[in-house]
């Protein structure tokens, strides 16, 4: 086992930023570069071993799916660090270019930008204490599986939960397992696809290859940028431990070239395919020609909105602030209650509230969007967190979101026989969505039917003797 943690005053250490940018609160510029730039340094100081010792049991880049990396990346990344724009632009500046100082003046809206990176900043030292005091590696193995075996198994995983996955779409009340199982065949399909390439595996890297290019075909139509940046982030870093040079020269580029051309394909695709006049594949074909060819100003234009109104939730946070707790009471628990509600499938609960219409009744409340909109603005997990309990709701709940991540990676790895199968498959593939932090009702729904899926493919694993006990 990895040794003790540290000190008490290193994980103390965490949370001085959010002290610091609390202490600014009087000018709230300062107060939100405090905090903002406090991220960056719980990054530094987590990433570094620092606080903790980063696990010795696989070099750095052959753990990068544990918590402490890949969800802290994106999951904290996401929440902290992408409000920045957002910021710039109440500040008076388009394309990073000043153009207006009217903004300087109001004061309660860079007063709540502010308020909301501070509940950022504190979200993220929650958030991290809990991956780190739990961060046990490397569990007591239970059971193994031959190293021979490891690249047709993670092929197979691919092949066969795909149609399980689309089984559960089929079947009434229980689309919610879709979803997992879709996600499971993605990272499955990748990491074989990884393993194949240096194996010089022919025949499992061309039906690897296939599976990915499917994937990454459909991610494409998607209408979603998400799932087109994640099939290039995970392939980068399944390959970066066999091929690091590589990796570097080229998916680094490639991230940098996809955040500058996703925005105008999206915004291009969903005004020709979602109105239904044009198919899916022309469509595509049509936004990944205009991004590509469009005028410099208009690119500039998109993905500026893209990154002050899209990329950041902190507009929306803003809104949920100014009238919680002043005109809407703390939720308190009812929003465990409502996630309780959504834990039952609806195959056996065929009259169960629906889960976006309880979720969306506290976006209306609010006011974040008009009743009649057809827009879905569902909060993150940090909003709810803040809903339930200001301050210290931000600080449980996301202290409990790091612990349960980093307990299920490790119970994933006890079970599974190692990192590969424990952690960059089935956490990665079943947990998937603790990468974004959604609603609490999403969150803790896909949590635990996930963890059950875990415990009936780890059945069925030692059943057909691929694990064995050691």
């Amino acid at each position: 086992m990895q040794g003790n943690s540290k000190a008490i005053e290193r994980y103390i250490v965490l949370y001085i930023p959010w002290l610091l940018a609390l202490m600014c609160k009087s000018d709230s510029v300062l107060s939100y570069l405090v905090a903002w730039l406090g991220s960056f340094f719980i990054f530094l100081i987590t990433l570094s071993g620092w606080v903790r010792p980063i696990p010795k049991d696989r070099t750095m880049a052959e753990q990068l799916m544990r918590p402490l990396f890949i969800i802290q990346i994106i999951f904290a990344g996401y929440m902290c660090c992408t409000s920045i724009f957002y910021f710039l632009n109440s500040l008076g500046y388009e394309n990073f270019k000043q153009v207006t100082f009217h903004a300087l003046h109001d004061k309660d809206t860079l007063g709540l930008i502010a308020q909301c990176q501070r509940y950022y900043c504190l979200a993220h030292a929650s958030f991290i204490t809990g991956v780190l005091i739990f961060m046990n590696y490397p569990t007591k193995k239970k059971y193994h599986i031959e190293s021979t075996k490891l690249a047709n198994l993670l092929m197979a995983a691919a092949v066969i939960s795909f149609p399980v996955s689309l089984f559960f779409l089929k079947v009434p009340g229980l689309s919610q397992f879709y979803y997992q199982f879709s996600s499971l065949s993605f990272i499955a399909g990748t990491l074989a696809l990884a393993f194949a390439i240096p194996l010089k595996k022919v025949g499992n890297t061309i039906i690897c290859l296939a599976l990915y290019s499917f994937n990454f075909y459909q991610a494409l139509i998607s209408g979603f940028k998400e799932p087109i940046i994640i099939s290039v982030l995970v392939l980068g870093i399944f390959l970066y431990p066999n091929y690091k040079k590589i990796v570097t020269i080229t998916f680094v580029p490639l991230m940098l070239l996809l955040f500058l051309v996703l925005p105008t394909y999206n915004h291009i695709f969903r005004s020709a395919a979602w109105n239904g006049d044009t198919s899916s594949d022309e469509a595509s074909q049509a936004a990944l020609s205009a991004a590509l060819n469009t005028d410099d100003g208009e690119v500039e234009d998109t993905n500026w909105d893209f990154l002050v109104y899209r990329l950041s939730e902190i507009d929306m946070f803003t809104k949920f602030v100014q009238s919680t707790p002043k005109t809407i009471d703390y939720y308190g628990l009812d929003l465990i209650k409502q996630s309780l509600i959504a834990l039952v499938p609806r195959v056996l609960w065929p009259s169960k509230p629906i889960t976006e219409d309880l979720i969306m009744q506290r976006v209306y409340d609010a006011g974040v969007v008009n009743r009649n909109s057809v827009v879905s603005a569902k909060p993150a997990y940090v909003v709810d967190a803040y809903l339930s309990g200001g301050e210290f709701g931000i600080f449980f709940y996301l202290f409990a979101y790091g612990a349960i991540a980093q307990l299920i990676s490790v119970k994933a790895e006890k079970l599974f026989g190692g990192y590969i199968l424990g952690t960059a498959l089935i956490f990665s593939g079943l947990f998937q969505i603790m990468w974004r932090g959604i609603s609490f009702e999403f969150i803790f729904n896909t949590i635990f039917w996930s963890y059950v899926s875990m415990l009936l493919i780890h059945k069925i694993l030692v059943g057909t003797h691929i694990l064995k006990e050691v």
